[in-house]
């Protein structure tokens, strides 16, 4: 099989039949053949109704009901496990990612050698309040994960090969950031492709401003899975010895200060009047903290099944 299309959808009932009906003319046009995975993602409208009614149509047409909404990267990842095509396209089912896209996004996978291409809406129709926050976004999203080349991780049209969606697992609210997944699995070579953006015909959209607060939140989890993911100690272990490092200077402060009063027949303070000795008390004890928590989480990655998973390519 040429081509799976995964759609995720949440009370889209009404695009559903003009998107199936646009794929399918798309796949006949090039001669690809393909499979479309509707994943319902809890719909409270008769979105579930429809895909039976379109699958009953077009043998192509495949269906997942989640029992309650759950989100989008969980139907990301059901759909990613049961893809059969060599190239797996995501799309949007809200018409705002066109399907006359897709041939060429299949082309720079099958030919050019891609791992992954994603879609740049480059030009959009949405207003201000989504447009500014989602350009900060991606420049942050940029430089943490250095796939410099991309310009908006959250674009829901995306081609991958089909052992890149095999290999990653999509959790959370990770899918802002499956280049990144893929990137972290050994899979570097990731494209881009301006594609329309369409203004939403039905409906209206699902998602709110917090999700640039949580796509920050889950930056900061992937950039630390990334680096100390396997090696926890390396941070924890460093920023316990240092804060120990400053505990114990302080200590010595007080040491010298007490003894250079004792010397001089001066008033000899009580180590409790000194900022030194709370400094050194609250250095020390955070400084153990960290190293504690290092240390905690070296025995849990060294028990964990995943601790000597490694992604191989090829193998004589």
């Amino acid at each position: 099989m040429d081509i799976s299309v995964v759609v995720p959808l949440f009370n889209e009932a009404e695009s559903l039949p003009e998107l199936e009906a646009w794929i399918e003319r798309v796949m006949n046009e090039n001669s690809l053949s393909y499979e479309i995975l509707f994943i319902n993602d809890g719909s409270t409208d008769n979105s579930w109704a429809v895909i039976e009614e379109l699958a009953a149509k077009n043998p192509c047409v495949h269906g997942v009901c989640f029992a309650r909404n759950y989100g989008k990267s969980p139907a990301l990842n059901t759909g990613f496990q049961r893809a059969k095509g060599d190239v797996v396209i995501t799309m949007d089912a809200d018409l705002q990612d066109s399907p006359d896209e897709i041939p060429e996004l299949y082309r720079m996978i099958h030919e050019e050698g891609y791992d992954l291409v994603s879609g740049w809406k480059k030009k959009r129709y949405d207003p201000l309040s989504k447009t500014i926050p989602t350009k900060l976004f991606n420049a942050t999203a940029r430089k943490v994960s250095g796939i410099k080349n991309l310009h908006d991780f959250n674009c829901g049209l995306k081609a991958y090969r089909n052992e890149v969606v095999k290999h990653i697992e999509v959790y959370g609210d990770m899918h802002r950031y499956i280049p990144y997944l893929a990137k972290n699995a050994g899979y570097t070579r990731i494209g881009e492709k301006v594609v329309h953006h369409q203004a939403r015909k039905y409906g209206k959209t699902k998602f709110g401003l917090d999700r640039f607060v949580n796509g920050y939140l889950d930056l900061g989890t992937l950039w630390f899975q990334s680096k100390f993911g396997i090696k926890p100690m390396h941070l924890f272990g460093l920023l316990g010895s240092l804060m120990f490092a400053i505990g114990f200077l302080a200590v010595l402060v007080i040491l010298v200060l007490k003894i250079v009063a004792l010397c001089s027949d001066s008033y000899a303070f009580y180590v409790t009047n000194s900022i030194y000795f709370y400094l050194s008390l609250a250095a020390m004890i955070i400084g153990t903290q960290f190293f504690l928590t290092g240390f905690i989480g070296e025995l849990i990655t060294r028990n964990s099944a995943e601790r000597n998973s490694y992604q191989i390519r090829t193998e004589f």
